[in-house]
């Protein structure tokens, strides 16, 4: 089954991207030359995966562990919607999903 993913990236650009089921958001965006920095490469551990859900999309998706609460209180800009896209793992039920790259996690 073939699911999708719109990112918009820093330029407002919207990409729609082929996702794979059991992938992190993460990994699928910077595997599609989208710009994320994701220093850490998943771990929970730097904040720099940061994204902003769209609003249809929040309560969707498996609330933030405090773990990741905790990550994005180290992010610039957070929001209601902010989460971390290591964070997110890909199911069918999330094929659609958009999400727009929050400022702080563009690459260098």
């Amino acid at each position: 089954m073939s699911m999708h993913l719109f990112v918009t990236d820093h330029s407002g650009t919207e990409h729609r991207l082929e996702a794979l089921e059991g992938w992190r958001v993460m990994e699928i965006i910077r595997d599609w030359g989208i710009g994320l920095r994701a220093e850490c490469g998943g771990a929970c551990a730097c904040a720099t995966c940061h994204v902003y859900v769209d609003e249809d999309w929040v309560d969707a998706l498996h609330p933030p562990s405090d773990e990741e609460i905790d990550k994005l209180d180290e992010a610039p800009a957070t929001a209601r919607n902010s989460r971390l896209a290591c964070q997110i793992l890909m199911r069918p039920e999330f094929d659609g999903l958009k999400l727009k790259v929050a400022p702080g996690s563009e690459p260098d």
